[in-house]
């Protein structure tokens, strides 16, 4: 099959609208179950070569959540602690195999932005993954394979309507890609940039002591933005994205967003939050929903009488913005990458009220000794990569 009519384009009115391969060979996708969209495909390919690439750069299983074609969570499968398993709803799982983890890392990193995520798994998807994926809100998922019992699991989702695209893990594209924007034809080499350990060679700060594990965040944190929507950062922890500010037309602005998101994945770790008590019956998502109001500058929004009653057994103490500061104090050693050079410090200074220790960045700014300055004032360690990861 080269090719596959879709239902519509971005938006309903844009029709007719398929995927076909040009020079007339098969597609390297089938659809096991479902009917995925435009927008769905462009998450799954997006969400695939992020994934592959994760695998080969770490030799872990990997897992991403897209929505609208950024990555909302990106993660290798490393096992979940006991407070990360409660934060991500998944602690009635019992233990979960190597790619289930990472899932839910991906999923969790920030939940609200996952709700309806296209999922992208690097290796055959197995069935605490299928399980898993079952119970959230979702479009639908790629990856190269399915057992049996997984694929049946994920048929009975969505009344029998949810996506599963399978892939072909040996497809090679073609060197050059194209796209239309007004009817002109846009034509560039695809970026095959490897992202390995040598990109992390010139260390530019004092401090030049990266552990492996950091080289690990570095690596997730840059192949996660080589298929971010540009502008983009990544902040990374633990083999997992926990902040992606992704699109926006100010660096700082990406820094920001990132950092917010970081921090939030952070509180949701705080003993005010772990034992918030929920009255029974609320769905995952709405408990994700009273914790981020509660977590935020609105809190009364979820506090105030007449409605605390809605989600809450007994009513919580305020988080206050001086307790959340002194929890956020204790987040150490983040890596932050950026798709592009900092032009100013002031990025520096907030990723590290985040915690950031880790830095990769291409280099190359007029201010590039302000801003290894600001990362040598605080003893983090900052790698020029010299590399672009700009991505539209």
């Amino acid at each position: 099959m080269n090719e596959i009519q879709l239902k519509y384009g971005c938006n309903p009115n844009q029709k007719p609208s398929r995927i076909f391969m040009e020079d007339g060979k098969d597609l390297p996708v089938e659809v096991l179950n479902g009917k995925p969209g435009y927008i769905n495909f462009l998450d799954a390919f997006n969400g695939w070569q992020l994934v592959s690439e994760l695998k080969k750069a770490t030799n872990l299983p990997a897992a991403t959540s897209f929505k609208h074609v950024s990555p909302a969570g990106a993660a290798v499968g490393l096992p979940l602690s006991d407070t990360l398993a409660k934060i991500y709803w998944v602690d009635d799982l019992g233990e979960l195999s190597p790619l289930a983890c990472a899932y839910a890392r991906a999923r969790g990193a920030d939940r609200m932005s996952s709700f309806g995520d296209f999922i992208a798994l690097s290796d055959v998807c197995d069935v605490d993954t299928a399980k898993l994926i079952k119970r959230e809100v979702s479009d639908g998922v790629i990856a190269p394979g399915y057992t049996d019992e997984a694929l049946a699991i994920l048929k009975e989702k969505k009344k029998g309507n949810y996506n599963v695209i399978k892939i072909d893990p040996n497809y090679v594209p073609a060197e050059l890609e194209r796209k239309q924007v007004y009817g002109i034809t846009f034509e560039q080499g695809r970026n095959e940039l490897n992202i390995n350990e040598e990109l992390f060679s010139n260390v530019v700060t004092k401090n030049k002591d990266i552990p492996k594990e950091a080289l690990i965040d570095m690596k997730i944190a840059m192949i996660t933005l080589k298929y971010t929507q540009s502008n983009s950062v990544c902040f990374v922890k633990n083999g997992q994205a926990i902040g992606i500010g992704a699109g926006q037309q100010s660096r700082v602005h990406c820094t920001r967003l990132a950092g917010s998101k970081a921090d939030n994945w952070f509180l949701r770790q705080s003993p005010q939050v772990m034992n918030l008590q929920f009255v029974d019956g609320l769905g995952r998502a709405e408990r994700d929903n009273a914790i981020d109001v509660y977590m935020g500058d609105e809190c009364e929004d979820v506090l105030k009488e007449g409605e605390w009653q809605k989600w809450f057994k007994v009513k919580p103490e305020e988080f206050t913005r001086e307790a959340k500061k002194e929890w956020l104090a204790k987040n150490q050693d983040v890596t932050c990458g950026s798709d592009a050079f900092f032009p100013f410090s002031d990025n520096i200074e907030r990723a590290y009220k985040s915690g950031v220790k880790y830095i990769a960045e291409p280099g190359g700014s007029v201010r590039d000794d302000l801003v290894i300055e600001c990362a040598d004032k605080y003893g983090m360690v900052m790698a020029f990569t010299g590399i672009r990861l700009f991505h539209h």
